[in-house]
């Protein structure tokens, strides 16, 4: 009771003294006090007769009532949206990546007190047709921590002889340091040392000898069908949606050429091994937490990708290639079984781990289409046959010249009367000059698509997954038989037959181009990868053979036939007579086309062929680059070499 006095006592004052916001504004805390206990009736009893300003007092003891009311309700509420903040932080976005480098919260957390370096990326590796690895190999190499205090004066002599450097070069490159250092050798490789020395250095802070996943070798190859993998923070941002729910660090490596490339889906991991050592916030190392390994640690990745390739094979013959000095140019073997490829080999040779983008030494000439020479002639002899415009028996008449369009023949003098299939042993220019008038433009570029020329034959399933297509042979060319928009007449036709104006195919195509005629006419599509590996060696996916068939059909076994034994004569008494002296009996068809890089006239040697004759297990091609004018022809000595290589193999 008194106390109720004394708040009508005091509201009372204040409205006598102010009016209005000011008798509000002057006692706030006991007008609403006052309102909250007694209400509006309370607030008339107080001004009996003065009803006008009792509930006008009323009124802004209300309003400021539910002023305060919101306020707390916004406070609320902004106190919800942290909690939930928080809480969203440790469940979600502590397991997400928030930085370029693909860290999550957790993980940047950690990082802070602790040095460390990615050992293995926990990319897929990739292994023969026989199981053995064509990329990943684990080494043993120096790794240098940033460290506060480096080690004393012995020990640093120790580490800097092992490095084979001063100890003041070692000193002052160590005490720079801001993050972990693999030591490289002069040539920025690498430096691998006997794994027998990581149990001599443990007791020396800052140092470490440790298994580091080494993707390529050191030297330089020619498996440009293979690419190299590099940052494309580009790509990494396409993905974003696509890689199932989980972030990609922007600077992790991906496929940028080659099966790196056309399987990088498959090859990428679910995360890295990383050795890492625990440091105070000055850099000083904690001893007695040692050096900390972590991994992704799971049992199905990373994959493994099973080649067609023979990696005994692939090697020799890269061997062979520099062995005889083989600047420009490409070898492919392919199985005459499935078409698949035994081994590929490009020239130049180019390093995965030093890409030159300008020089051009990633590019596989082995996909790239060229001018093919008297090797084409296999598709007008074809085309003759198949039209019915020729016989094996027909007799010509070579001169030398042909008497027109400025075409002669490579014999001084000519052939002579010939046959069709004396001609193809000869490779005599006249008589295919004259198929090439007889022939329409349209029956040649059709004989071409039968055989795999003029598109592109690599394997390609067009829905592999979730409906999207895959082609195997990154940066395969279609080459040409024609250029577009343009009307053939019969000199055009008379160069095309020779293989020279517009033509232009690969070697694959063209190693395929002898797999068709060893299956009558099916055209096999080349693998290079036959199936996917979980890392517990359960098969995840298989490739299987698969054709290219033509729109236009295909070409006759009794053509194909045909062309398989005229190959025969071409080793028995045509241009390739010296494969009489190979471990094998082989069969083939050389070519000598005309071409003027940079302006400078020289030649592309070919020669394609099958052996052994008689039960074919090969079919191979072989390009030999900007020969010079009147040189001997070194791919036929390539291609025996080749063979005998394979020979020794099936041999051993």
């Amino acid at each position: 009771m008194i106390r109720k006095a004394r708040l009508k006592l005091l509201a009372k004052a204040g409205f006598l003294l102010f009016s209005g916001k000011q008798a509000a504004d002057a006692f706030p805390f006991s007008f609403e006090l006052f309102f909250l206990q007694n209400g509006q009736d309370g607030v008339n009893r107080l001004f009996p007769g003065n009803n006008e300003k009792a509930e006008r007092w009323g009124t802004m003891a209300l309003l400021r009532k539910k002023r305060i009311f919101y306020i707390l309700i916004g406070f609320t509420f902004m106190l919800c949206i942290y909690a939930i903040r928080v809480v969203w932080i440790q469940i979600h976005s502590a397991k997400m990546a928030i930085s370029a480098s693909g860290m999550t919260i957790n993980e940047l957390a950690v990082r802070q007190r602790e040095e460390g370096i990615v050992l293995d990326p926990g990319r897929g590796q990739f292994l023969d047709r026989h199981g053995s690895p064509l990329t990943g190999r684990a080494v043993w190499v120096p790794v240098l921590f940033p460290v506060k205090e480096l080690p004393d004066a012995v020990q640093l002599n120790a580490i800097a002889a092992l490095l084979g450097v001063s100890a003041a070069e070692l000193e002052g490159r160590w005490s720079k340091l801001q993050y972990p250092y693999i030591w490289a050798d002069g040539e920025g490789r690498a430096l691998a040392v006997s794994g027998d020395e990581a149990g001599k250095w443990m007791e020396i802070s800052g140092f470490e000898i440790l298994p580091y996943m080494q993707r390529y070798s050191e030297s330089d190859s020619g498996k440009q069908w293979l690419g190299y993998v590099a940052q494309r923070p580009d790509f990494i941002r396409s993905l974003s949606g696509r890689s199932n729910g989980r972030s990609l660090p922007l600077t992790m490596q991906v496929g940028a050429s080659g099966l790196e490339r056309t399987f990088d889906m498959f090859l990428r991991g679910v995360g890295s091994t990383r050795a890492a050592f625990s440091v105070d916030g000055q850099k000083r190392p904690l001893f007695e937490l040692g050096t900390r390994l972590t991994s992704a640690n799971d049992r199905y990745y990373p994959l493994s990708v099973r080649t067609t390739i023979d990696g005994t094979i692939q090697h020799q013959l890269e061997d062979l290639s520099e062995q005889m000095g083989i600047r420009e140019g490409a070898i492919v073997v392919l199985d005459a079984a499935k078409g698949d490829v035994v081994a590929m080999v490009s020239r130049p040779f180019f390093n995965p781990q030093k890409i030159d983008l300008e020089q051009g030494n990633w590019s596989n000439h082995a996909v790239k289409a060229a001018v093919p020479g008297s090797i084409f002639k296999t598709v007008i002899a074809a085309a003759a046959l198949e039209e019915g415009l020729a016989t094996a028996t027909e007799k010509f008449h070579c001169t030398g010249h042909y008497g027109k369009y400025g075409l002669s023949c490579w014999k001084e003098g000519g052939h002579g009367t010939i046959t069709l299939e004396q001609a193809y042993a000869q490779s005599c220019n006249i008589v295919f000059a004259a198929l090439g008038e007889r022939l329409t433009a349209a029956s040649i570029q059709r004989t071409a698509d039968k055989l795999g020329v003029g598109r592109l034959v690599g394997w390609h399933d067009p829905s592999f997954l979730d409906g999207a297509g895959l082609r195997q042979m990154d940066q395969e060319e279609a080459g040409t038989v024609f250029a577009m928009g343009t009307r053939p007449d019969g000199g055009a036709r008379a160069q095309t037959a020779l293989g020279q104006r517009d033509v232009m195919l690969s070697p694959l195509q063209a190693a395929n181009m002898v797999v068709t005629l060893l299956h009558d006419g099916k055209v096999m599509a080349p693998r290079l990868v036959q199936d996917i590996y979980f890392k517990n060696g359960t098969r995840m996916l298989q490739l299987p053979p698969r054709s290219a068939p033509s729109a236009y059909g295909a070409v006759s076994p009794t053509t194909a036939k045909m062309l398989r034994s005229w190959m025969k004569e071409v080793v028995q008494r045509g241009t390739g007579q010296s494969l009489q002296s190979a471990r094998w009996h082989l069969a083939g068809k050389s070519g000598t086309s005309q071409v003027s890089p940079a302006g400078r006239a020289a030649n592309h040697q070919w020669f394609i062929g099958y052996g052994p004759v008689e039960e074919p297990l090969y079919a191979v091609a072989v390009l030999v680059e900007k020969r010079p004018i009147g040189a001997p022809h070194q791919a036929t000595e390539l291609f025996r070499h080749v063979m005998d290589i394979l020979a020794a193999r099936i041999h051993e």
